[in-house]
């Protein structure tokens, strides 16, 4: 079976479009696949090295996903700081990444031309610490996006010179895991671009947002007038709000607003509500579920020291092993 890594960044709530997008398939890849997820707290310093709420944050993701579906006794969820062989891998790694190549990664320019005043050793070491956190488990698939191909590409630069450098097969070569067509992209309330958080709370529809709030930013989506010839081309604006009735609500309603506007008789109004009562009936079981386990202290406890546990029998082999390697002895 196949090892996988993904690291979770700890920004607090799932909304529907990560949901649609890694969520599911996370949830699908752990019954096919030796799966490690982490919510990466150490990442998460590179732009906010002095976080508000790091700690909620990081209670927060991880509920999210618990109520979405990972399984923790059937995959291993751990918190990225709970595993301290993280940061030694790190450190070796570091040993053998070079000045130059880290100062050509693409984000990492992009980074500090947005923030001047934080141009930290971290952010710029953001690879080599990415490298740890999949080469700690020898993972042969990474599930990333297109911001995060770079990293990967260095992450097999770092193995393979690990590997040269002391004439040994021990890092493997992780390649990139897309999701393709399995990927659902899900555009968000303002008219333009996908769902998240980053365009404003109003843009997303969250797990655990409530019957009243659901019906408010769906009443708030951005439309139009009206088609004003039969069967013409929906607007961005308004093919979003069909997307979303694609995933949430029965193929009956979808037909029937989508023969309403072909005819030219669409109520906006009237599609937006049934959109809010659909929206609402497909979030309220993870809303309930995110509800449970907020109160279910005990539980979050259990699961976090179970991650740690499991994800450091991999990693405590797999340092001590690169100890060995590169020449550490006890005496």
């Amino acid at each position: 079976m196949e090892t996988v890594v993904s690291g979770i960044r700890p920004t607090g709530e799932l909304h529907l479009g990560n949901y649609f997008g890694a969520v599911k398939n996370f949830v699908k890849m752990q019954h096919e696949s030796n799966c490690y997820f982490f919510i990466a707290d150490y990442h998460s310093l590179t732009t906010h090295p002095t976080p508000g709420d790091l700690q909620g944050n990081v209670k927060r993701v991880l509920i999210n996903y618990l109520a979405a579906g990972l399984d923790p006794e059937v995959c291993t969820l751990y918190i990225q700081s709970d595993v301290p062989e993280v940061t030694e891998l790190y450190l070796l790694l570091n040993m053998n990444a070079y000045m130059g190549e880290l100062q050509r990664v693409s984000s990492f320019k992009e980074k500090a031309r947005k923030q001047p005043d934080n141009i930290n050793a971290g952010l710029l070491t953001y690879p080599t610490l990415m490298a740890a956190d999949i080469l700690l488990h020898k993972a042969l698939k990474v599930p990333v996006g297109k911001d995060q191909e770079q990293h990967l590409e260095m992450t097999r630069t770092f193995a393979n010179r690990f590997n040269r450098m002391y004439n040994v097969e021990f890092f493997p070569e992780p390649l990139a895991y897309n999701f393709g067509s399995q990927l659902v992209k899900i555009p968000g309330l303002d008219g333009s671009g996908k769902m998240g958080k980053s365009e404003g709370e109003g843009n997303a529809i969250f797990l655990s947002d409530s019957t009243e709030s659901i019906r408010k930013k769906m009443m708030k989506a951005v439309t139009d007038s009206g088609p004003t010839v039969e069967n013409q081309e929906k607007p961005d604006a308004i093919q979003n709000l069909f997307t979303l009735m694609q995933v949430v609500s029965d193929p009956e309603t979808y037909t029937f607003f989508d023969e309403q506007y072909n005819g030219c008789k669409i109520r906006y109004g009237d599609l937006k509500k049934q959109l809010a009562v659909d929206m609402d009936r497909f979030v309220a079981p993870l809303r309930e579920r995110i509800e449970a386990l907020e109160n279910d202290n005990d539980y979050l406890r259990k699961v976090m020291r179970q991650g740690a546990e499991k994800a450091r029998e991999s990693a405590i082999k797999t340092v001590s092993e690169a100890r060995h390697i590169i020449g550490f002895r006890s005496y």
